[in-house]
């Protein structure tokens, strides 16, 4: 129906048509005034041609000369009808609209939530019965803190923050979030993008409020961000704001610009501090173990000692006892025994040497080299006695005794 009626309407409004501006061909070429076929057409008549054909057009048919007509009003009702149907057709087509992938249509009825759409192709009534709008779920936003864009703009105001032990920092960080929730987006709070900043500013705050300024500082940055990022959550949960908080990151935390130089210098001395504790403890690693070694070696020197000197004694309390028994026995020759035994061990620790020179006057010859030799050599005699069991030992005391006996009897006879 519209296609026709659009072909009538060119039809009737053809600017090939040769009686355009030159009446309708029921008027009277008398009272025409004289123009040439070919000249230009005149405006009245352009005029007048228009309404008859809007009038042809609408049921009505058009003015001869002898006056005008009554219009149809049942075609005048159907061109009306045609009219509105294609502004309705209009109207209807306006409610369509295209959602595209990662975004999220809320319709409205009245300003009121309908419901949620899909992405791709969509209708819904056209305004004002319901409206629409857009929300992109998929975008990562980002909520800035103590600087804007870089964070060498710092923003005092939002970056200067109090601790726990009454010191001020200052602070930078950023908030990555997502929408998971596109009506509580819209509907549950107003501006948006400037709650989630204020409640990201608040809860910075009420971290680093918590804390010392050294944990802050120089303790874990993923650990303040985390309880932040925690804590902005929990917030954001409780005013409804259909937010996600997928990151926060620490941009920079240092003391104010006016104490700076003095928190450096507190830090080269907390370095220094740690560097000599090193150096400490790597002295003490190197020191305590050469120590216990030689703890340990005086102690098996001690031991080895202890057992030596056990040893000696037994050897000589057994050999005590031995000389013991034999002196018992025969008193005179052990004492006599005892005595040659001391005379021969200090001799053999001496140099000099005893000469019997009563008894003649012969030159006696003696090997000085070797006797000297001899005496500073005291351990090779030393294992021939050690060998000799203390009978034979006594045995040969005897003999020795007797043989002195009869030498003096000899000097005296003579």
């Amino acid at each position: 129906m519209v296609v026709s009626l659009l072909k009538k309407m060119g039809a009737i409004f053809s600017l090939n048509d040769p009686k355009w501006g030159r009446g309708s061909g029921n008027e009277n070429d008398g009272n025409k005034p004289n123009t040439p076929s070919n000249g230009p057409p005149d405006l009245e008549d352009l005029w007048r041609d228009f309404n008859q054909k809007l009038n042809t057009m609408f049921g009505g048919k058009g003015a001869g000369s002898g006056g005008g007509r009554s219009p149809d009003s049942n075609g005048a009702k159907m061109g009306a009808g045609l009219i509105v149907i294609i502004l309705l057709l209009l109207w209807l087509i306006s409610g369509s609209f295209v959602v595209q992938e990662g975004q999220t249509g809320v319709v409205m009825t009245f300003g009121k939530f309908s419901h949620e759409t899909t992405s791709g192709f969509n209708w819904r009534l056209p305004y004002p019965i319901q409206s629409h709008e857009i929300v992109n779920v998929s975008q990562v936003r980002t909520a800035e803190v103590g600087y804007q864009s870089n964070a060498k703009n710092k923003q005092p105001k939002e970056a200067l923050m109090l601790t726990d032990d009454e010191n001020i920092i200052d602070i930078q960080f950023a908030v990555q979030y997502k929408l998971k929730s596109a009506p509580d987006w819209i509907f549950n709070n107003r501006e948006q993008e400037s709650t989630v900043k204020q409640v990201a500013e608040t809860a910075i705050r009420e971290v680093v409020g918590r804390n010392k300024m050294d944990f802050v500082l120089y303790g874990s940055r993923e650990k303040v961000a985390f309880d932040v990022s925690q804590l902005i959550q929990e917030i954001l949960d409780r005013y409804k704001s259909g937010v996600q908080v997928t990151n926060v990151t620490v941009q920079g935390v240092q003391p104010p610009e006016q104490v700076q130089a003095a928190f450096d210098d507190a830090v080269k001395a907390g370095q220094d501090r740690e560097r000599q504790k090193n150096e400490g403890q790597a002295y003490a690693n190197d020191v305590i173990p050469k120590a216990r070694g030689a703890a340990a070696r005086l102690q098996e020197e001690s031991q080895a000692y202890q057992a030596r000197v056990v040893a000696n004694a037994e050897g000589n309390a057994s050999r005590f006892k031995q000389v013991l028994t034999e002196y018992q026995k025969a008193p005179a020759v052990t004492r006599d025994r005892m005595y040659y035994e001391t005379m021969q061990q200090i001799f053999t620790s001496t140099t000099k040497m005893m000469i019997d020179t009563k008894n003649g006057n012969n030159m006696i010859y003696l090997p000085l080299d070797k006797l000297i030799g001899q005496t500073l050599s005291p351990d090779a005699a030393a294992p021939k006695s050690v060998g000799i069991p203390p009978a034979q030992e006594v045995t040969n005391a005897n003999d020795l005794l007797r043989a002195r006996d009869n030498h003096s009897r000899d000097r005296e006879g003579r």
